[in-house]
């Protein structure tokens, strides 16, 4: 809509709502032209305003969203070093409980085949004295025959 036809409009709005016939060049209208001008400035104004804002508006979105980042991502690192460590310490105690049960085991097989080696020396030893008197014998028995 041209300023003409604001203008018109405005005249005729007076016409009908008041009785009173005016014409363009009323104070009146003055006063309605610079009302709009006010009005249209004041609108530019308040446009400019709420797009600053708006700029700030998301570049402080954008900076919180970075610093939640910057925070998520320092959380996730502590909590990975943190449970490496964990996990380290944990697989340490493991490896030393493994070790011991494997020495235990280790150590009860051993005593079982010592017992079994202690026990096959003894019997070779009596083998061994039985072969003796079994060669003496054969000796004695040779000796005795020959004589």
């Amino acid at each position: 809509m041209t300023s003409d036809d604001k203008i018109e409009e405005t005249i005729k709005a007076i016409a009908a709502k008041h009785g009173i016939a005016i014409s363009r060049d009323d104070p009146i209208l003055v006063m309605q032209t610079i009302n709009d001008r006010l009005m249209l400035d004041s609108q530019t104004a308040q446009q400019e305003i709420l797009e600053s804002f708006k700029s700030e508006l998301e570049e402080t979105a954008h900076r919180w969203s970075e610093d939640s980042k910057k925070k998520a991502d320092r959380i996730l690192n502590a909590a990975l070093v943190t449970s490496k460590e964990v996990m380290s310490q944990e697989m340490k105690e493991a490896g030393k409980l493994v070790a011991e049960a494997v020495k235990r085991e280790f150590d009860a097989s051993t005593a079982k085949l010592v017992s079994s080696i202690q026990e096959a020396r003894r019997v070779s030893m009596l083998n061994m004295a039985a072969a003796g008197l079994a060669v003496l014998a054969a000796a004695i028995a040779l000796w005795a025959s020959t004589m």
